[in-house]
């Protein structure tokens, strides 16, 4: 409709006054009610700052209404003035803002809070749940739209890693340190906005990485071309360019279980999704394309292990289209306010889908009140996606490699290299964090973290440490101070020097080890090394290579030695190691070893074999040693001038030995040839939680003196040890063949989740089991009898002659969050000497 504002005007003026101003609000309100206006803009988290994809943003009462997109986006058109616009999603409190002229002017924004969600109790009606045929479809065509049923794909991924600090607490905002930079956080609380929570920034990279995949056999690769990283104490960027690449951080929901911070949570569309969940057919809607079903999902018990949110599932296809996940603070996961995951799909031309996009959001909590919380948020895009194309076996070598220049462009680079533009926000958040780096009492806290979490102090290209064996007290050596130096890369990329030095009070003896490393292949992991050593050893504690608990082996050196057999020992080894294929490891060494038995805790003497002369308290041994680890699918990420393990949770490890003791050759007095073979598997039980197996079997088909016989790990130290038996005492028993299971069991929060009261400390119970099957050999046996000074016909230790030894034990974790308290029931050989039918073990551990 046209109007002639000058005619109006005239019939106006030519009216009664009266009249007229009924005539001009007749107008204005047929003006109002055809005025429209357009408006764009985004929605936010309050919390984090991030864009929130599949908000409904809509007008009340009407059918105009959009879903943001993947950065929260929107933008809507003929909105009516004087209507409210409003932008909801489960899990945040809805906000409104009055359509005006105005409104159209700039963008808007929306910043959404978190609010604890409340399951209304379910109605049951007749007929099934609408969401349950759809459902069944999708795990029907699950075969077909995993992206697992293609023979290959690959793709470029850029990727975006933030990490913040949070949740300060009044406490911290009056130290020192944080006052410091209270100008910084003055600009930084703009980043949440004015409504949101101001956060830190203390860490943020980009990189652009090539992926490979293949089916058969599963392989898997990544080459991170370009990086860009800004962190406090982030000097050198070669391990978290690896850490920050898209292999550790993919999430397949056609699984039924997703290992999310090393716990495993259930899929909403996992085989047994009614098991675990339940559903709510919410609506149909066409997305990017595809006419979807929406479909909410919420766990059946809070505690348990699962997500919360929304499923788009397309009709034609019944695939996944986008999926929200997201784990609250109810569930039985520590320190974790909030996990939310974020996915888009987009179909291959093949038919199976594939992630495009993927945001991944951890907010950490307050470990103490008068600390501080984190942020945590991942985001990648993926394009350039080719199928059915796989590359040789040849090429996937090695799981993560960063190309030699990856750190070395520009902001013009980034700037046409990048999938998406970052925000004036983020551009903001890499200045900012060089400002706070660069502070002197930032810096020295930095300092103080890296020596408690790596346990060296960095002094130039000198790392000092590790602090947990500085200082020690027992019998043998009274007070024993010790002081260990390494270099680091800023020595050299491929040369390590280590070292330490330590002195008894008591036997006044000096101890040392001097080693070097040659770091020869680090794509190939390939090392020799020579370590020259002189210290007090224990016998209970030899050639046990499953006894990895740091913290176990230093209490070991405290206390009264008698029964672990203290000895001194000299020795010199030349070694080298190489993963010469993906996934397999050779070992070499040789080792010469002066053994002393003159510490006088325990009697050991022996006749040189056909000899007759008099006993010897002394013995050499040379030993050529050659170990082959199998680990198909161990992934190792670099850490300066090691390398790190971060598990193999699908296929078990596979660790062959094999060690020949060589008489005569510099001066070993014996002949003797030692196997031995360990399987490592860690075990996903879903609903049941999580167990690690452990296997291991030897054999030494050879007569030596009983110091190179097995000497099976016990423990008598306060602290749980997975890989001893924990009833066992030092030294009890021996054998020359043996098997044993150690077995580990972690329910998570199975059974505790649903006992009222007793559910709100999320506990979680453990169970263990552990068996060994030994004996010593006849010649053995009549060589050991024959040794002691005193023609005493009794042996000097102990061998399993009456079937296995067996401990079973159970437990509860979590208590306060730091605690494990473990009950273990000893169930055989309970007549032996010192025997301890039932222990208890207490332990701190820091675990999610």
């Amino acid at each position: 409709m046209l109007f002639s504002f000058s005619r109006l005007s005239a019939k106006i003026t030519s009216c009664p006054l009266w009249l007229s101003g009924l005539l001009f609000f007749c107008f204005l309100a047929h003006y109002t009610a055809f005025a429209q206006v357009a408006v764009s803009g985004r929605v936010l988290d309050a919390n984090s700052g991030d864009g929130m994809p599949f908000v409904n943003v809509f007008v009340k009462g009407t059918t105009i209404g959009i879903t943001t997109d993947f950065e929260g986006r929107f933008q809507l058109k003929n909105l009516p003035l004087g209507d409210s616009l409003t932008a909801a999603y489960i899990g945040y409190l809805p906000k409104k803002k009055l359509i005006t002229a105005a409104l159209g002017q700039s963008p808007v924004i929306f910043r959404l809070e978190t609010q604890d969600l409340q399951v209304a109790e379910a109605t049951i009606r007749p007929g099934e749940n609408p969401a349950y045929p759809i459902l069944r479809e999708v795990i029907r065509n699950k075969n077909r739209n995993d992206k697992k049923a293609l023979d290959s794909y690959a793709y470029e991924c850029y990727n975006k890693v933030e990490l913040d600090v949070d949740n300060l607490s009044k406490t911290l905002e009056k130290r020192r340190a944080i006052k410091k930079i209270k100008s910084v956080m003055d600009s930084i609380q703009l980043i949440a906005g004015e409504d949101g929570k101001p956060i830190l920034p203390v860490f943020m990279s980009e990189a652009i990485s090539d992926v490979y995949t293949r089916r058969d056999p599963v392989k898997k690769k990544e080459i991170v071309k370009h990086t860009k990283i800004t962190g406090i104490s982030m000097d050198d960027g070669s391990m978290v360019s690896q850490l920050i690449g898209s292999s550790l951080q993919e999430y397949n929901f056609y699984n039924n279980w997703l290992n999310v911070l090393d716990k495993y949570f259930v899929s909403p569309i996992a085989d047994g999704w009614r098991i675990y969940y339940d559903y709510d057919l919410v609506d149909s809607l066409m997305v990017n394309g595809d006419y979807c079903y929406r479909i909410d999902y919420f766990p059946r018990r809070p505690q348990d292990l699962a997500f919360k949110g929304s499923i788009w599932i397309t009709k034609a296809e019944f695939a996944l289209k986008q999926i929200d996940a997201t784990v609250g603070k109810e569930a039985n996961v520590n320190f974790i306010e909030k996990i939310k995951i974020q996915q888009e799909l987009q179909k291959t031309t093949a038919g199976p889908w594939l992630p495009s996009k993927n945001r991944v959001l951890i907010d950490i909590s307050q470990i103490q009140s008068n600390l501080a919380g984190m942020l945590a948020k991942f985001y990648t895009s993926n394009r350039n996606i080719v199928v059915n194309d796989p590359k040789p076996l040849k090429f996937f070598d090695v799981d993560v490699e960063v190309a030699n220049n990856a750190l070395k462009n520009d902001e013009s680079f980034w700037d046409a290299s990048r999938h998406d533009t970052l925000t004036a926000t983020e551009k903001n958040v890499f200045r900012m964090i060089d400002t706070v780096r660069n502070l002197p009492i930032v810096k020295t806290y930095v300092e103080i973290a890296n020596v408690a979490v790596n346990g060296y102090k960095r002094v130039g290209k000198i790392d000092v440490g590790p602090y947990l064996y500085t200082y020690a007290f027992n019998n043998v050596e009274g007070h024993r101070p010790r002081v260990g130096l390494k270099t680091n890369i800023e020595f050299s990329k491929h040369f390590v020097l280590r070292g330490y030095l330590a002195y008894g009070t008591k036997d006044q003896r000096i101890k040392h080890e001097l080693g070097l490393d040659y770091i020869l292949n680090r794509k190939h992991w390939t090392v020799f090394g020579f370590t020259n050593h002189d210290d007090l050893e224990q016998l209970a504690l030899q050639d046990n290579s499953l006894a990895a608990n740091s913290l176990f082996a230093a209490f070991t050196r405290f206390g009264r030695l008698t029964n672990s057999r203290p000895f001194y020992q000299q020795s010199n080894e030349i070694y080298a190691s190489s993963e010469f294929r993906n996934g397999y490891t050779v070992d070499v060494s040789l080792a010469n070893k002066f053994n002393n038995f003159s510490t006088g805790e325990f009697a050991f003497k022996y006749f040189p074999p056909g000899q007759d002369s008099k006993p010897q308290s002394n013995f050499t041994v040379t030993e050529a040693k050659i170990q082959l680890k199998i680990a198909p699918d161990e992934t190792f990420i670099l850490n300066e001038n090691s390398r790190i393990s971060l598990g193999a949770y699908k296929w078990p490890i596979f660790t062959f030995r094999f060690t020949r003791g060589i008489q005569g050759f510099l001066d070993g007095d014996f002949n003797y040839e030692k196997y031995g073979v360990n399987v490592l598997q860690y075990i996903n039980m879903g609903l049941f939680g999580k167990a690690r197996l452990t296997a291991d079997a030897g054999l030494i088909p050879s007569v030596v003196p009983y110091p190179l016989l097995r000497a099976h790990l016990g423990n008598q130290t306060p602290f749980f040890n997975g890989s001893s038996f924990n009833t066992m005492r030092y030294f009890e028993f021996v054998s020359d063949r043996y098997a044993q299971l150690n077995y580990q069991h972690y329910f998570e929060g199975l059974g505790l989740n649903s006992l009222p009261l007793i559910k709100k400390w999320n506990l979680r119970l453990l169970a263990s089991g552990n068996i060994l099957f030994g004996s010593v050999s006849n010649k053995n046996i009549a060589f050991s009898r024959s040794q002691d000074s005193t023609a005493n016909e009794k042996l000097p230790f102990l061998e399993l002659d009456r079937g296995p030894f067996a401990e079973v034990g159970y437990g509860i974790e979590n208590i306060f969050r730091f605690v494990r308290v473990d009950f273990i029931h000893r169930l055989t050989y309970l007549d032996n000497p010192g025997a301890r039918p039932f222990v208890v073990k207490v332990s701190a551990q820091f675990k999610l």
